[in-house]
């Protein structure tokens, strides 16, 4: 049975902003400027055309394959030869994109076949995209275009299904096969993820990336915390955009309504390279919604 969004046209409109303000970062990114400059100007730009960062910019770089944004006070600027995951998303009151591109730092051009392992393996897993479709057929197609490039997919990170005001829904899409039997549902949304590395395949937990959620509803017993609430709900964010002292002493007193989320390491120090669309499931193939004409 279909199960398109009512509002489709606010989810096309949501991953046309997010793949603008993806470009956008992947432009940015040079020798010398701050990661800082780059998450903030995304997100802004987000801001801009009406919607609000899904989550904060994830500018993961070399060994770091997700999960780390730029705290308020990072100065840290980006070196030649960086290899910079730009994995961003907008929302439209919840309808929510991801979408992600990786950007080799000086055009020093070393991990270009890394680079390209991952974005033929995306377009690879988006054509067995369909209605009825198995999940493991995508998962297969983008470990063998990553194999065939020479290197290993992450088999810990997945691609996911979107819904309103969940970023992760409950269904995956790994980037390994013979791991789940799940199918397509016409009118999902779905993220669909590949990482490629040169390490081993695996991920580990680093340092906090300066990016957490909320679990649950804290409830109106701290009005700021319940503002917070209101504001976020489930979706990731940052206290680089909270400015507000109150709320601020708010989240360090709310640490168990919060999930903090660890950088991902790839484990054995290998570079990792990520590519992202979010598609919507047709009855015989995927609209790409975050690729621009």
């Amino acid at each position: 049975m279909a199960a398109y969004p009512e509002d489709l046209d606010r989810w096309r409109t949501a991953a046309r902003i997010s793949a603008q303000a993806r470009d956008l970062g992947a432009r940015m990114i040079e020798p010398g400027v701050e990661r800082r400059t780059v998450a903030e100007a995304i997100e802004s730009f987000m801001r801009s055309k009406g919607a609000e960062p899904a989550f904060p910019a994830n500018l993961s770089r070399n060994h770091e394959a997700a999960h780390y944004t730029p705290s308020s006070d990072d100065s840290v600027t980006f070196e030649r030869g960086d290899l910079v995951k730009v994995d961003v998303g907008a929302h439209l009151d919840g309808a929510i994109a991801d979408t992600a591109e990786t950007v080799e730092v000086g055009g020093t051009r070393k991990y270009e076949n890394l680079k390209r392992a991952a974005d033929e393996a995306v377009w690879a897993g988006i054509a067995q995209v369909h209605a009825g479709g198995r999940i493991d057929d995508v998962s297969r197609a983008i470990e063998a275009a990553i194999h065939a490039r020479g290197f290993r997919p992450v088999s810990d990170l997945t691609g996911h299904l979107i819904q309103s005001y969940l970023l992760h829904a409950r269904k995956s899409v790994p980037n390994v096969g013979g791991v789940t039997e799940e199918r397509f549902v016409e009118g999902e949304i779905v993220a669909i993820e590949p990482f490629a590395t040169n390490g081993i395949g695996h991920i580990a937990n680093g340092t906090f990336g300066n990016i957490e959620r909320f679990r649950r509803d804290p409830g109106t017993a701290n009005p700021a915390l319940a503002r917070l609430y209101a504001r976020f709900r489930t979706l990731p964010f940052t206290v680089r955009w909270i400015t507000d002292p109150g709320e601020q002493e708010a989240l360090r007193r709310g640490r168990k309504y919060l999930q903090r989320y660890p950088v991902f390491l790839e484990q054995a120090g290998g570079f990792v390279a990520q590519a992202e669309h979010t598609v919507l499931v047709g009855a015989n193939r995927a609209e790409v919604l975050t690729a621009l004409d």
